[in-house]
């Protein structure tokens, strides 16, 4: 299994490991391997909060993304506040997003509270965004 804990640190740029596993077998016989992170967590970077200019992964709302060699997939993520109108809407478009990705089968995602969110957690292209030096 690869598993990437994402740091708390906002410099921190997306990271790729080993290659992926053996895969999944399709209906006709054609073998797909296991997304790999970069793409998994490309993925992630097309869903925005709407209320926020910026994508989810550059706010710092993903944890965790943990990849099985069969391509399950499970991401562990927060929002900015426990009363987050978007809290429904943003986890479900994640697992929309990533399940589309080649190889994707099994794609779960966590929302998690602890540790909270707090804006120290963004990357500095996204406090450069919004004007949070």
């Amino acid at each position: 299994m690869n598993d990437m804990n994402l740091p708390t640190d906002p410099q921190h740029e997306k990271s790729t490991t080993g290659a992926p596993g053996t895969g999944t077998w399709t209906p006709d016989g054609e073998v797909l391997s296991a997304p790999h992170e970069t793409a998994v967590l490309d993925a992630i970077c097309t869903v925005y909060d709407p209320e926020i200019p910026v994508n989810i992964y550059e706010l710092g709302l993903i944890y965790a993304v943990d990849i099985t060699d069969d391509g399950d997939i499970r991401v562990e993520m927060t929002l900015t506040a426990p009363g987050c109108p978007s809290a429904q809407e943003l986890p479900e478009q994640v697992r929309e997003a990533v399940q589309k990705l080649p190889g994707a089968r099994n794609v779960t995602v966590e929302t998690v509270w602890d540790p909270p969110w707090n804006p120290g957690r963004m990357s500095e292209e996204a406090r450069l965004s919004l004007n949070m030096f």
